[in-house]
């Protein structure tokens, strides 16, 4: 009877599930894939803010916390406080420990051997002997009383017991068994079976959602690579780098080009000028002033060297030398 029983359980235990998982499947699946999405959306977030964000400001934030608080504290600790509780653990031995200790041994001691003996001939023998000669007959003679007291009180509440354990199961136990066997097991299985069914149905819409949610993701990467991303890769390689390099061929080093030659030619027209100024310092010394031949001899040549130092080249734009020869003064 029991066997054929739970078969007519599974049955229509397994009716109910046919009859409950479909739909419940497909309303949890629309209820879930939102929330899942939204849920990997969050990951995402969480973990670009966790790497790029909170774990650097966490690092600067605990350096800054040892650097103002873990540091000084340290420092406190190692050359102030230890020192200090060495020296007060010196005192204290020195002013606590050592009278205390020569005051247990030649003073407490003797003393507290007196009390015990005082207290032994006052208190424990009177205290023994008033225990064995007068409480323990008393004491039986309650205990001999209470037993038998107990003895029929016992008897007493057994009969009462026993009418009240009948009477609550008559009035009570049998009805609540009944109440749980035909009523309460049932329910509680369908529920059991109603509640299995929306979990499984929660995870398989869980884990189908998560694989939704993956292709949209993956779709919204691929729709930003090629409207956004290959695009600008190919104006960039097409038409931007090739546009560079025509500007950096056609203006750029040209303008270089020239500027350096600018430079040279700036350049070797001022060492000219200083030369030529040197030059007439000291034809306008020599006439006032006046010198010994050898020396203008010297600085004639002085003057010659450098002019022909300064006859250099001058580069043209198109980066040849033009050796220009300064006229003659």
């Amino acid at each position: 009877m029991d066997l054929e029983k739970s078969r007519e359980e599974q049955a229509g235990e397994g009716r109910l599930v046919v009859a409950l998982r479909m739909p419940v499947r497909i309303v949890a699946l629309v209820l879930v894939v939102p929330v899942r999405m939204v849920w990997d959306a969050l990951v995402v977030a969480g973990r670009f803010l966790n790497g790029r964000v909170f774990r650097p400001m966490g690092r600067a934030l605990a350096w800054v916390g040892r650097a103002v608080f873990v540091w000084p504290f340290v420092a406190l600790w190692r050359w102030v406080l230890v020192p200090l509780g060495a020296a007060l653990r010196w005192l204290g031995l020195v002013l606590v420990v050592v009278p205390a200790g020569w005051l247990y041994r030649r003073v407490l001691t003797p003393f507290g051997h007196a009390l015990a003996w005082l207290g032994y001939r006052l208190l424990v023998v009177p205290s023994v002997w008033l225990y064995r000669w007068v409480l323990t007959p008393v004491g039986h003679a309650l205990a001999w009383c209470g037993r038998g007291f107990f003895a029929v009180a016992s008897l007493l509440v057994a009969g009462i017991a026993t009418a009240l354990y009948w009477t609550a199961r008559v009035l009570v136990v049998w009805p609540a068994a009944a109440v749980w066997r035909w009523v309460l097991a049932p329910v509680g299985r369908m529920l059991a079976v109603v509640a299995r069914e929306v979990g499984a149905a929660l995870g398989h819409a869980w884990r189908v959602a998560g694989y939704v949610s993956l292709a949209v993701g993956r779709a919204l990467a691929s729709f930003f690579r090629w409207t956004v991303v290959e695009p600008a890769r190919w104006v960039y390689r097409t038409v931007l780098t090739p546009v560079g390099h025509a500007v950096r061929d056609t203006v750029l080093r040209p303008v270089a080009n020239a500027a350096r030659s600018v430079g040279r030619i700036t350049g070797d027209t001022l060492r000219s000028l200083r030369v030529t100024v040197r030059q007439v310092r000291q034809d306008v010394r020599r006439a006032l002033l006046g010198g010994p031949g050898t020396a203008g001899k010297r600085d004639d040549q002085a003057v010659k060297g450098d002019d022909q130092a300064v006859k250099g080249a001058v580069v043209s734009p198109g980066g040849r030398d033009e050796r220009i020869p300064l006229a003659k003064r």
